[in-house]
């Protein structure tokens, strides 16, 4: 299987060669590239991503034998200062025009919440106003993905509006129109009041829309102080010597991204020896 990583979990500020070197070091295939948090001098806004500049960022990964699968253009789709929804739907619209110029098959985001700024639980967004708002301000993008022949992928997560799986499916099924996909980052879903049940919530994932997950997010935590803490791979609790095989098994096509993994050196080793 294709193992990524964030580029800027490895550097911000910098260049796309200097990270592609780094990265190819470490052994990852590709990334998952946030332009704007890892490329010095960009943020990716519509206009900015000319043909010089994609040749450029694509050029300096490539070259050092790093792949792009997935573009970052995260944003908050029910902020409450709608031009900043509307920057961000734009912003995401023209990562999917640029896609196939970067090599990229999918541009990521999250569902976002209605705490604006950081995207942390709100009552409000596990509603039916937050899922109607949500799905309606990813309707435009998956008509763009489908007519730019690249993909969406949402990523849902416990504390964000698509709050579980049965939400994402509904999503999924609201919008499909054969260009919308989904991440799964598993510690997503989690809370320190269903994080026991974790395994069941991989199998409700794989059972709802297993044909539709193309990213999964790698990541380890302790529950600790009433909270969820993530610590280095093989350091936690998750279980990736029991998720990883069934991954292999019924995905093996996903690619799959280390985020903020911590101890990273000592994770790829652990990540090695499953």
């Amino acid at each position: 299987m294709k193992l990524c990583i964030r580029p800027h979990d490895i550097g911000t500020n910098t260049t796309a060669a200097e990270l592609g070197r780094k990265i190819h070091e470490l052994g990852f295939y590709g990334v998952q590239l946030a332009i704007a948090k890892a490329i010095k001098g960009q943020n990716g806004a519509p206009g900015t991503l000319t043909p010089q500049v994609i040749q450029e960022i694509r050029s300096g990964f490539n070259d050092n034998g790093v792949e792009i699968p997935i573009l970052g253009a995260y944003f908050n789709p029910v902020h409450s200062n709608k031009a900043v929804v509307t920057a961000g739907q734009a912003k995401f619209a023209d990562h999917l025009a640029k896609a196939k110029e970067f090599g990229a098959l999918y541009v990521a985001s999250e569902t976002g919440s209605y705490n604006d700024e950081p995207w942390t639980y709100n009552p409000r967004n596990q509603t039916e106003e937050a899922f109607a708002e949500v799905t309606g301000v990813f309707a435009p993008l998956a008509d763009a993905a489908r007519q730019a022949g690249s993909f969406l992928s949402a990523e849902g997560a416990w504390h964000h509006c698509i709050y579980c799986p049965k939400q994402m499916q509904r999503f999924l099924k609201e919008l499909d129109n054969g260009f919308v996909r989904t991440t799964v980052d598993l510690f997503n879903y989690l809370c320190i009041d269903n994080y026991e049940r974790r395994y069941d919530i991989f199998h409700e994932c794989l059972d709802l829309f297993g044909d539709k997950i193309v990213i999964f997010h790698i990541k380890d935590f302790v529950p600790e102080n009433g909270e969820l803490v993530e610590v280095g791979l093989g350091k936690g609790i998750m279980g990736w010597d029991k998720l990883l095989p069934e991954i292999r098994r019924e995905l093996p096509d996903a690619l799959l991204v280390f985020e903020g993994v911590h101890d990273l050196q000592e994770s790829l080793t652990y990540w090695a020896s499953l």
